[in-house]
């Protein structure tokens, strides 16, 4: 890896030099694409695979990014990836939007943006909707599936995201981007870049905005994204200064719907809801509102033929909240007072609307020093980072209070992490088409929570020292028309916040260790190729949903002893002609808790019971998925018919079919015209997508609440007295939007 990085940047370094010193046209656009690929290298190198033959990781480039980008989120326009799943709270992708990688959430996925940890270091998940329309400033993104190469931030913990911004242009360009469609959704996008300047100066900048009314009633969304970026490049250093954020404000759809609301209504949102009398009312502000600020400083520096580095200094803010209608709850709840009303009444429960809040830093430097001689690189990296995110919540109204509440403070807590890594990683070729490399990582995390928790508002005294060693190696083989490879990898992670402060009683959350085996081959030759990849990922400790919710609906975890996930994944492509193409892929696995036991409600005594449920599948994790894209592409016009298919699975861990989500198979087709001009404007290109073509009504989240009610004379809970109260999220139907892109 180091010595393609050395190499590759080595030629970056040349061509940038000649692009500043050649002024014509056609040698600047030859540069272009030297240049976008070797800095990729530079940036991003240490956190990415370096091995082009292992089929556990994918690389999405900017022209299939783009040409499905309507304003989605990013997972979305990653769906046709391997074992890959999404869903969103809106139904249309635009709002709250999330995915699992077989069957891993998205708080167990590192995503890292040009080797700079995004994932939240309290949550450990990454709210697309506070970056909309991020894919706009990718040149690729690669995804791995497993635990993958050595990483900053969060642990890898089933797979990594990995995304490098754009590369910087050798000419100047502007782009304007104006797409809209069903359930007034509209995106606007205006792009601008100077090109590589004869001063070694080039500056890029972005703006966009998307709206959407979400399929879901009153689900929607409004939201903007920026970003800008700066960069010098001199004869061995390269200096980027890289500026991206963004603002969401959005109306909740976080409650679901049961079954027969699905069958008859699926749009139905009961976020918000309240009563006045007999009518059925919704607050009007039942909103989700935060602003994000990243900031990036890039440093790349060529020593000589054997020695490079690179380092970045980052730091983000985030801020916002947000606010509720809430009935009928206890003042207690809230630390507000009883009254006595003018009935000589004691008062001590009302409606209410509460506002929780949320201010947090991140920052820190992430380094790689590279050296490469004859058939041994090496790379020695690290990552120092520190948070601290405070969390309040108020009371800003209450139904018939006689005293003014308004901003009332009922909780505030604070969240303080630290979290250092250093690695090595070494590849050693033996003969021209076998490596073999190793790669040894070293985590410490330290992470406290102090304060009143918005829970029960009691003290949460959290203070965690973490110390982890994650080793991992493999062994590579490339030839002409064969490659295989085998790995081995250990993880380690943390539990979240969430795993600490709702836990349930008996759930004290502890650290989880991943085992990681996965063996692939490929075969292809210049229009086919077929491959398989073999993975067993062996659990310990693993952190899984128990089905139980808290007071605010969060999922409520607990740590099982011994689970795996295992499986095959088929990528398979063939051209059958130069303009037409077809690309598939499915997975087929098993995702097991060996011995699963768990405590449910009993509805009559409002005690626990402990209940043994033996071997049981995973939630939300489908035993197959697969996936289609049949391409066409001729003279401007280009077409992409793509098919999804995401097999049962289960709501919670008790393998019962009253809490399923049911399977389901998406087409999409996406038609592109691109009218080419010679001056002024480059291209204008004309884009219509149909999403779910075939009107498919479905759900792709949910969760479920369960309960006995009752036990036999010997106080025996039967099967049949659990109780299921399943809930979904309704996706949307056939769905069109179009636009139009005006290149300069």
């Amino acid at each position: 890896m180091a010595h393609n990085q050395n190499f590759m940047y080595r030629k970056f370094l040349l061509m940038a030099t000649a692009a500043i010193a050649l002024n014509t046209a056609a040698k600047a656009n030859d540069t272009d694409s030297i240049c976008s690929f070797d800095l990729e290298e530079v940036v991003v190198n240490a956190t990415r695979n370096p091995y082009q033959s292992t089929l556990s990781s994918e690389t999405v480039g900017k022209n299939q990014l783009q040409e499905q980008n309507f304003g989605d989120n990013l997972p979305f326009l990653l769906s046709t990836t391997p074992s890959l799943v999404v869903t969103s709270d809106d139904g249309l992708g635009v709002g709250y939007t999330y995915f699992r990688i077989r069957g891993t959430d998205h708080t167990r996925i590192n995503m890292t943006v040009n080797g700079v940890p995004l994932n939240d270091s309290e949550s450990q998940t990454v709210f697309w909707v506070n970056m909309t329309d991020f894919a706009s400033s990718l040149q690729n993104v690669q995804v791995q599936r497993g635990v993958g190469t050595s990483t900053n931030g969060s642990s890898a913990f089933g797979a990594s995201v990995n995304m490098m911004t754009d590369v910087v242009s050798a000419t100047p360009y502007a782009t304007i981007n104006f797409n809209g469609g069903m359930y007034n959704t509209f995106r606007e996008m205006v792009k601008i870049g100077t090109g590589l300047m004869p001063s070694g100066f080039a500056f890029d900048a972005r703006f966009s905005k998307v709206n959407s009314d979400g399929y879901l009633q009153r689900a929607f969304s409004n939201l903007y994204s920026y970003s800008f970026s700066g960069a010098y490049f001199g004869k061995k250093s390269m200096f980027k200064m890289l500026i991206f954020g963004g603002k969401e404000k959005t109306y909740m759809a976080w409650d679901g719907i049961d079954s027969a609301t699905l069958s008859n209504n699926p749009r139905f949102n009961p976020a918000g809801m309240y009563f006045a009398g007999n009518d059925i009312l919704f607050y009007d502000n039942q909103t989700d509102n935060y602003a994000q600020q990243n900031a990036q400083l890039h440093f790349a520096h060529f020593f000589d033929d054997s020695w490079n580095i690179a380092t970045v200094l980052h730091y983000t803010h985030g801020n916002g909240y947000y606010e509720q209608y809430k009935r009928d709850k206890k003042f207690s709840s809230y630390g507000l007072p009883v009254f006595i009303n003018s009935d000589n009444e004691e008062i001590k429960r009302s409606d209410l609307v509460n506002r929780k809040n949320l201010d947090n830093d991140f920052y820190g430097i992430v380094s790689s020093v590279n050296y490469k001689k004859n058939s041994l690189s090496v790379t020695l990296g690290g990552a120092v980072n520190n948070y601290s995110g405070d969390h309040f919540g108020n009371v800003i109204w209450v139904k018939d209070y006689p005293q003014a509440e308004k901003d009332f403070e009922y909780y505030r807590n604070r969240g303080k992490k630290f979290d250092g890594n250093v690695y090595l990683k070494a590849n050693y070729t033996i003969f021209e088409t076998l490596s073999l490399w190793a790669d040894l990582q070293y985590r410490h995390v330290d992470y406290s929570i102090s304060g009143i928790n918005d829970e029960d508002l009691e003290e949460i005294p959290v203070s965690e020292k973490f110390n982890f060693f994650n080793p991992k190696t493999g062994i590579s083989y490339q030839g002409k028309h064969h490659s295989a490879y085998f790995s081995f990898a250990v993880a380690n992670r943390e539990p979240s916040r969430k795993n600490y402060t709702e836990a349930g009683i008996h759930d004290i959350p502890m650290p989880e260790r991943l085992y990681d085996y996965e063996f692939g081959y490929k075969y292809s030759v210049s229009k086919f190729h077929l491959g398989a990849n073999l993975y067993y990922m062996k659990y310990k400790n693993q952190l899984v949903l128990t089905g139980k919710y808290s007071d605010t609906g969060a999922t409520l975890t607990k740590n099982v002893k011994n689970s795996y996930r295992t499986g095959i994944e088929f990528i398979a492509g063939v051209e059958f002609t130069k303009w037409l193409r077809l690309d598939c892929n499915a997975t087929l696995s098993q995702n097991k808790i060996r011995d699963y036991s768990d405590w449910v409600d009993d509805w009559n005594t409002g005690d626990q019971t402990e209940i043994f449920y033996g071997k049981t599948d995973i939630s939300f994790s489908p035993n197959i998925t697969a996936g289609g894209i049949l391409g066409f592409s001729l003279k401007g016009i280009t077409a992409n018919f793509q098919t999804l298919f995401v097999g049962s699975q289960y709501l919670d861990n008790t393998m019962n079919k009253r809490a399923m989500l049911k399977d389901y198979v998406i087409n999409n087709l996406i038609l592109g015209y691109t009218l080419p001009f010679h001056k002024g404007v480059k291209n204008i290109i004309f884009k219509l997508q149909a999403n779910n073509i075939f009107n498919v009504r479905y759900a792709s989240n949910g969760g479920s609440y369960s309960y006995f009610d009752g036990a036999d004379a010997n106080g025996k809970f039967l099967p049949q007295n659990q109780k299921y109260t399943p809930w979904y999220f309704a996706q949307a139907g056939v769905n069109i939007h179009c636009g139009v892109i005006v290149e300069f």
